[in-house]
């Protein structure tokens, strides 16, 4: 499996953190590379310094064995922002380089998370664009409602078909429950992207959740392909 994942509200990072234990808590492998920046980088939640980015694998001085931080519970966290953004700039050799790396690491892990920022949405890395899963951790306070919106408008905007959500820090089921309503509501009315519940962060199987398929109608499929080709217009990916 390999998903998204995004998250918002006053403790961010402590939540895409616990997301990763959370999933690592069934038994997953669960390998966290890490493309977001500055002070949405994960290092300071999973109690490991900045680290090796995974680009310099390419300058031949650092090995993967060197780049892997090691995490209690984790298979651990892969710094990857320059990765992320030097990707499509790369020539053949090197981005086939990159690439074995990634294969690699896929290979030690049941789940890779690519952590990303939500300030992004809208300009998906390689690596978020190859994932097949979005999860967007929403923390339910008034801040964790307004960074899941724009994460998922962004998400829509790059062309995002669905978005899985788990609900964190919430006084119980039922408050996490109408939280999530209240903000799927919010999205099919000004966003029209379907949301997939995949529970409580604290206290349900998200592994489990971001497995199941989910269900879009024909119109929610339709409306996800025309964002993905104004997109990819946008990006310039598009040839007359």
């Amino acid at each position: 499996q390999v998903v998204a994942l995004y998250a918002g509200g006053r403790r961010a990072a402590d939540n895409a953190a616990l997301a990763a234990h959370r999933i690592a808590g069934r038994s997953e492998r669960v390998l966290v590379l890490d493309e977001a920046e500055g002070g949405a980088r994960l290092c300071g939640a999973l109690g490991v310094g900045e680290g090796v980015d995974l680009l310099q694998l390419l300058d031949g001085r650092s090995t993967l064995a060197d780049i892997v931080q090691p995490v209690p519970g984790l298979v651990g966290r892969v710094p990857a922002a320059a990765a992320a953004l030097a990707l499509p700039l790369l020539d053949d050799p090197r981005r086939a380089c990159l690439i074995e790396a990634l294969r690699i690491l896929h290979r030690h892990a049941g789940f890779v998370l690519v952590h990303a920022s939500g300030e992004q949405a809208a300009e998906p890395s390689p690596f978020v664009l190859a994932a097949p899963r979005r999860l967007v951790v929403a923390e339910a306070s008034a801040s964790g409602a307004t960074d899941a919106y724009h994460t998922i408008k962004g998400l829509a905007a790059a062309g995002a078909g669905s978005v899985h959500v788990a609900v964190c820090r919430a006084r119980g089921r039922a408050d996490a429950t109408a939280f999530f309503r209240s903000l799927d509501a919010l999205v099919r009315r000004h966003v029209g992207v379907p949301l997939a519940w995949v529970g409580e962060l604290e206290r349900d199987e998200i592994a489990g959740g971001l497995q199941q398929p989910l269900q879009a109608s024909t119109h929610d499929a339709g409306a996800a392909f025309l964002r993905r080709v104004g997109a990819m217009a946008r990006a310039g990916v598009m040839r007359a």
